[in-house]
């Protein structure tokens, strides 16, 4: 193969909402060979999560292929537009699905999107009318192969963890204001005042415009990245509850992180400081590289480590690892600021593995969250063991 695949997807539903599927194929771009295909039923949907779904799959296929640079047809003008950056994405149940196949197209070193005329995307439209129809039947899509499985970006086997990650995040967002009088709060029960983690993701370095692996290379923001840093303070500055609060701010030490800090410090007329494992992953031998660099490398390792959190990068450390680290600075800062608000700036991986613990998910939750640069996410962890997440990835500041 050359690296260079073509995915076809498309995603239908019999009543809109109604039973819905999804079928995604990926062929080598020169030569027409089909490498892999999907075809899953998603119960009740609308046409447009399930053409969403497509994507999502057909990009998950297209790396477990090994490719470099996609070329994504579909017959769906809503996807394609909304993809370019064209569109803007008003629908709620279209977000997180269109934040999922972001990240996955950042994966590769190039990723372009052509809207084809339903006659030109049948073999797509063939395997999601299969979804459907063996859904409507009481049976299953065909599974796939194990080998495919393994190397899926996301864990295919997870599916009842995955939705469980999203129902708590949807409680989490809708859940009652922090209760300082020690009364359970909204329908959650949790009771005590919360101690605040406002999270923000460092601003953008050379690193993250190349979407490369970026860890603990110390590497500078770009004036985009110390512009998004400013942009990041000014909306904590603006915020009456952090504002009022005398916030502590903790950072990573890597420069990237404690310069962001430093801005959001300086907009609260506040100090910093540093705390060592809130630094992101060591992706040893990875660092530098592109995930498609990074899987022709290493294919065998890349292709374990990106469904298994306890395999490291070469000469690196796993993300089972780094959650044992993230889990210590989490309990410094619940016992030391207990009741307070605290920015914490640190990178994708540390957040996440936050957000992980506020959300008691699984593993699968890391490869299932969208972070960008300069944005915020929030949880409140109350004494009692109880959290809620009202923020994830918000960068309404950056616009």
């Amino acid at each position: 193969m050359s690296g260079h695949v073509v995915v076809e997807a498309d995603g239908g539903s019999r009543g809109n909402p109604g039973p819905a599927g999804y079928g995604a194929v990926v062929k080598d771009a020169d030569t027409g060979e089909v490498l892999a295909e999907r075809a899953v039923g998603i119960g009740t949907a609308t046409n447009n999560v399930a053409e969403y779904s497509g994507l999502v799959a057909g990009l998950e296929a297209a790396a477990a292929a090994g490719a470099s640079t996609v070329d994504v047809k579909m017959d769906s003008k809503l996807v394609v537009e909304q993809m370019c950056g064209r569109w803007k994405i008003k629908n709620a149940a279209l977000q997180p699905l269109a934040l999922e196949a972001r990240d996955l197209a950042g994966r590769f070193d190039r990723v372009r999107y052509e809207w084809i005329p339903r006659a030109k995307n049948s073999h797509a439209d063939r395997l999601a009318n299969e979804a459907m129809d063996t859904q409507a039947s009481g049976g299953a899509a065909e599974p796939e192969p194990a080998a495919e499985a393994e190397q899926a970006a996301l864990p295919l086997n997870e599916p009842a963890k995955a939705d469980t990650a999203k129902a708590d995040t949807a409680a989490a967002a809708t859940a009652g204001s922090a209760n300082a009088g020690g009364a359970p709060t909204g329908w959650t029960g949790a009771t005590g005042t919360p101690t605040r983690l406002l999270l923000v993701r460092h601003g953008q370095t050379e690193m993250s415009v190349d979407r490369r692996y970026s860890g603990l290379g110390d590497v500078a923001l770009t004036e985009t990245g110390r512009w998004q840093a400013q942009a990041v303070a000014k909306r904590l500055a603006g915020m009456d509850d952090v504002r009022d609060a005398d916030p502590v701010i903790v950072a990573s030490p890597l420069t990237r992180a404690s310069a962001t800090a430093q801005a959001v410090a300086e907009a609260l007329g506040t100090s910093m400081e540093t705390l060592q494992p809130l630094r992101e992953t060591d992706f040893g031998a990875w660092e530098g590289l592109t995930f498609a660099e990074a899987s022709r490398r290493h294919p065998d390792v890349h292709s374990r480590w990106m469904s298994d959190t306890s395999v490291p990068p070469p000469d690196g450390e796993s993300f089972d690892v780094v959650y044992a680290r993230v889990q210590q600075a989490y309990d410094r800062l619940i016992q030391q600021y207990a009741g307070r608000t605290v920015v914490v700036v640190s990178h994708v991986t540390p957040i996440k593995m936050l957000l992980r613990l506020a959300l008691d998910g699984g593993a699968s939750l890391l490869f299932r969250l969208h972070l960008d640069p300069a944005s915020l996410s929030i949880a409140d962890f109350y004494p009692d063991g109880n959290a809620s997440v009202r923020l994830v990835n918000d960068v309404s500041h950056l616009r």
